[in-house]
């Protein structure tokens, strides 16, 4: 859609498509208030499919899948062998198909482990991206879902798996367009993390909030099932997320990566780095906002510098 009369390009992961299609605030309030659509067919499209699909994605994943009712949306996690996140798969099965779309870029590597583990299951693996194009309609939404388009339904709107050759058509029946700020915006606010943002290489599911909504504690045996067990029984995890308030005077937001530190204290002394910035977006309602990635002792009082922009947390992740 970035043909679109008005529309920016995104950064980073997400060049391809629409960063904004020319007033941020106008994008935020009309998904907020469930009309419009999102633009998101840079993401990743997997699917798989034979009748041994959920049974054998139970046993590579995260989250309980061997009974997932149809049309019933979920999150998963593939870890490591060390714990650590390598792919969040946000999934739906149709009922013959599992569906799941990933972060831009991820699912030749996705298709790659899961085409190494399938063994004599009867399961079929497909990268779809180049003909499936994902697009998100926010909560409340009237839009129609065209027949036969497989859709993951969650609290915060519904993802469609729209033919990539349809989806200009459907932007224009269901607009108005609203940009990836807008969306990222309002994933920040509900504190929902984002792999290779809120992630690095040595994340764990415990340290962004993964635990409550992609991980399933009384499953089997999967990769990285011993960390997930030994932290959740045994320890807390090393870091913690948690979202901040910016100050709204400064004019630039802290970008990916920016270290945070304990603001100075009655000595003046300002503190060591203890964490830094995952994602920050200007809100329609609460201004500069982020999420970050801190360590878990930090006071939860403690105010805090991200650059040199104040910031104020709230929790995210208990320590």
């Amino acid at each position: 859609m970035l043909a679109t009369p008005g529309a920016v390009a995104g950064e980073g992961a997400d060049e391809s498509v629409a960063a904004h299609y020319g007033d941020l605030f106008r994008e935020q309030r009309a998904l907020a208030d469930g009309t419009g659509m999102v633009d998101l067919s840079h993401r990743g499209v997997v699917t798989v499919t034979g009748g041994d699909r959920l049974a054998w994605l139970h046993l590579l994943l995260t989250q309980h899948v061997s009974e997932l009712p149809a049309h019933r949306a979920t999150e998963a996690l593939v870890l490591s062998a060390h714990g650590h996140v390598e792919h969040a798969l946000y999934l739906v099965d149709d009922g013959t198909t599992t569906w799941a779309h990933v972060e831009p870029g991820t699912q030749g590597e996705l298709v790659a482990y899961l085409e190494s583990m399938k063994f004599f299951y009867q399961v079929e693996v497909s990268d779809r991206t180049g003909d499936i194009a994902v697009v998100h309609i926010p909560a409340g939404s009237i839009a129609e879902v065209p027949e036969g388009v497989a859709v993951r339904e969650t609290a915060y709107g519904r993802d469609l798996f729209l033919p990539r050759a349809d989806l200009e058509a459907y932007a224009s029946a269901h607009g108005p367009l609203a940009g990836l700020l807008a969306y990222e915006a309002l994933r920040v606010e509900d504190h929902r993390p984002r792999l290779g943002f809120e992630t690095d290489h040595r994340t764990i599911p415990h340290e962004v909030g993964w635990i409550e909504t992609a991980v399933h504690l009384e499953k089997g045996c999967y990769r990285g099932q011993e960390t997930v067990a030994r932290v959740q029984n045994l320890g807390k995890p090393p870091r913690r997320l948690v979202f901040l308030h910016l100050d709204g005077s400064e004019v630039f937001l802290p970008g990916h990566g920016t270290p945070v530190r304990q603001a100075p204290g009655p000595d003046g002394a300002e503190g060591r780095q203890i964490g830094f910035i995952t994602t920050s977006a200007r809100h329609h309602e609460l201004g500069p906002i982020a999420l970050a990635l801190v360590k878990r002792n930090v006071p939860v009082e403690a105010p805090l510098l991200a650059g040199d922009t104040a910031a104020a947390q709230e929790t995210v992740v208990e320590p």
